[in-house]
């Protein structure tokens, strides 16, 4: 099975090395959502080119990364041998996950793809099923209150930046007209954040926290708006554990 990865996966392992304002906003809420991970077997769903999976092995988790872009996994795996660090990564789709055995997993992470996927129920039973009892499960997507289909920034230089949303409602895949961007290239699926919050309540997957970072210092002079507008939203949730 293709995935859109793999046409640009070279491209998008240099945004990691250039800086990509996203990812800086992501990582640290990320990382700070889920905590401890010394010794908690863990699985980095949507991996991409692993750099979560490979800041979780750092901090003495023991990874498995599992993606559908075979580009995108040859890149992960060149970071492996460059430096090891005891990362299995397969490939796997996320609506199915037929290769991993239920209740396995202490944590499962997902950063940035769930907007990937055309079935999220399916992806987040998925996610419940691997999950050991009481395991938590933590995400990123881009906001979607506010990167919606018919969204753009507002403002003139030097002036008061704005977020214009219209079309909210409308759930469905789109592309951004920003073709130099990774939803201008691979697209995404817009759901409203109550289709989130009721897909995970219908999974059994009760939300514990959220995180809407804003943008400090450098990031925020790269994109002013971030410091306005969240642009990412990230959450932890929890199994339960009868």
């Amino acid at each position: 099975m293709l995935s859109a990865y793999d046409e640009i996966a070279e491209w998008y392992d240099q945004g990691f090395l250039t800086g990509s304002p996203v990812h800086a906003l992501v990582l640290p809420a990320l990382f700070e959502l889920i905590g401890d991970v010394q010794g908690s077997r863990i699985c980095d769903l949507a991996c991409g080119q692993g750099i979560v999976t490979r800041g979780l092995a750092q901090r003495g988790a023991q990874v498995i990364g599992i993606d559908l872009s075979d580009r995108l996994l040859e890149i992960a795996r060149r970071y492996e041998q460059a430096e090891p660090l005891g990362i299995v990564y397969r490939w796997g789709d996320a609506q199915a996950l037929t290769e991993v055995a239920d209740n396995t997993f202490e944590g499962v992470v997902c950063s940035l793809a769930l907007m990937d996927m055309p079935d999220l129920s399916t992806c987040l039973c998925m996610v419940a099923r691997i999950l050991r009892p009481g395991g938590w499960f933590v995400f990123a997507i881009t906001h979607p209150c506010f990167q919606v289909p018919d969204s753009r920034w507002t403002g003139k230089a030097g002036g008061t930046v704005k977020r214009e949303v219209r079309g909210y409602f409308k759930e469905g895949f789109w592309r951004s007209d920003n073709a130099g961007g990774v939803r201008g290239k691979v697209g995404a699926y817009h759901r409203m954040l109550s289709t989130y919050l009721n897909a995970l309540a219908e999974t059994g997957l009760t939300l514990e926290r959220m995180a809407e970072p804003q943008a400090q210092e450098e990031v925020a002079g790269r994109v002013p708006g971030y410091q306005e507008v969240p642009a990412v939203l990230v959450a932890r949730c929890r199994k339960r554990a009868d």
